[in-house]
């Protein structure tokens, strides 16, 4: 491949990440926390120690998320980013 195709293919891979991502967002969907069985999770988590789904190792990380629908994640058990941070935080400082 000659550099004009290569541009033109990661042009094409950006708008199709684009247009896969963008429906995620406006459908009306949140991060939630702590929720996700050990394996189940969606992408990386809160200590940067994987970035992809299904990694997690422990069932209800709070370093781990889900999407869910907005507005239903504390309903279920799980918790926002503000305060699986601070949980995290706090579950990093005990084990010090």
């Amino acid at each position: 491949m000659n550099h004009k195709q290569h541009l033109a293919s990661a042009a094409i891979a950006l708008v199709l990440a684009s247009s896969v991502i963008a429906p995620v967002q406006a459908g009306g969907k949140e991060k939630c926390y702590g929720i996700s069985a050990a394996g189940q999770n969606d992408c990386g988590n809160l200590a940067g120690t994987h970035s992809c789904a299904g990694q997690s190792t422990v069932d209800n990380d709070p370093g781990e998320w889900k999407l869910v629908a907005k507005g239903t994640c504390v309903d279920i058990g799980g918790m926002l980013k503000a305060e699986a941070k601070k949980r995290y935080a706090d579950q990093q400082s005990k084990k010090s």
